[in-house]
């Protein structure tokens, strides 16, 4: 027989009052910052899907997505430590090595990216461009232009700069220009270029990959288990949003009043024809897989085209594919 201790009614209250918060306190959410490359948009659905459904706060994160824009550099940000995750892409995340910014990919939104050049009718292959202006961004000179060279014989002399503005190609046929899948190609619909002729860079052999989860090494070493659970949560908030956007779509439009439904409509459309999400290995290996032997076709690309200063940063140093290998969430 053994003695138990009698508790007074204020005690047994006290202790109830207690246990009633503990699930709370247990289940702190971890605050996380995430920089978007642009203004938001139907191509970052998964991440404002996942914030919508409170996927985040199921894997216990508390995330805030910091939009983008031309004035915002989101590698900056994320080296100064004033933000936890970007969205970058591998050409980007090799070339911070070089700088001493240690920033790794742990996934990728996209399998394809959705840089396109948008040509005239009479435009048979990508390769009649060779004859045409084509007007290329200050970044795209720096990544996809190098590569459209090599591979197709373009020259510098033949480019002219784009400003994010349609009419200069609308309004000359002898001009081709850079674009996103998603919404350069219906802003020239609307200014009346109806049967435009559409390069998916992708598709012509252009390997990177893009919009990817990019967070600097130190922050992957310190915090394992933060990038675990927001790489599940984002590939599980872009599986939902495939297939009902209307939760992430609301809080798209509230972060950019500006965005269209619309534009949200077509740039979904876009990504699902093309694959851009879904397609490719994630159609086996699941959404915001990454692969040895897809970044070794980027490397061996950069290496080519002298993009990379390989005495500064190696193959390996940029990206991993631990977070996202079993995670498999399937389209």
């Amino acid at each position: 027989m053994f003695y138990r201790p009698t508790m007074s009614k204020a005690a047994a209250a006290l202790i109830a009052s207690l246990t009633a918060v503990l699930p709370i306190t247990a289940v702190a959410q971890q605050k996380v910052t995430f920089q978007t490359n642009w203004f938001a948009q139907a191509e970052h659905g998964g991440l404002y899907q996942a914030v919508a459904e409170g996927t985040y706060k199921k894997y216990g994160l508390d995330v805030t997505v910091k939009m983008g824009g031309p004035q915002v550099n989101g590698l900056q940000l994320l080296a100064a430590g004033q933000v936890d995750i970007f969205m970058g892409f591998d050409i980007q995340n090799y070339k911070a090595w070089e700088q001493g910014v240690q920033a790794v990919s742990v996934g990728t939104f996209f399998q394809k990216d959705p840089i396109v050049v948008i040509a005239h009718s009479d435009v048979k292959t990508f390769a009649d461009l060779r004859s045409r202006t084509v007007l290329v961004s200050t970044d795209g000179q720096t990544n996809w232009w190098p590569w459209a060279k090599a591979k197709f014989g373009f020259k510098d002399e033949q480019t002219r700069p784009y400003t994010f503005n349609v009419q200069p190609f609308v309004a000359n046929k002898n001009m081709a220009q850079q674009g996103y899948l998603t919404s350069e190609t219906l802003a020239v619909q609307k200014a009346g270029v109806k049967d435009a002729k559409v390069f998916l860079l992708a598709d012509l052999g252009y390997p990177p990959y893009t919009e990817t989860i990019t967070l600097l090494k130190k922050t992957i070493d310190g915090n394992p288990k933060m990038v675990e659970s927001f790489v599940k949560a984002t590939l599980e908030g872009w599986k939902s949003y495939l297939k009902n956007p209307a939760p992430g779509n609301a809080l798209i439009k509230k972060d950019n009043p500006a965005m269209t439904d619309e534009l949200l409509a077509y740039g979904l459309r876009k990504m699902k024809e093309m694959g851009i999400v879904d397609g490719g290995d994630a159609a086996k290996l699941g959404i915001g897989i990454i692969t040895e032997a897809r970044m070794k076709q980027t490397w061996d690309m950069m290496v080519a085209n002298k993009l990379i200063d390989t005495t500064k940063v190696k193959f390996n140093d940029a990206w991993t594919d631990k977070f996202v290998k079993d995670v498999k969430v399937m389209p």
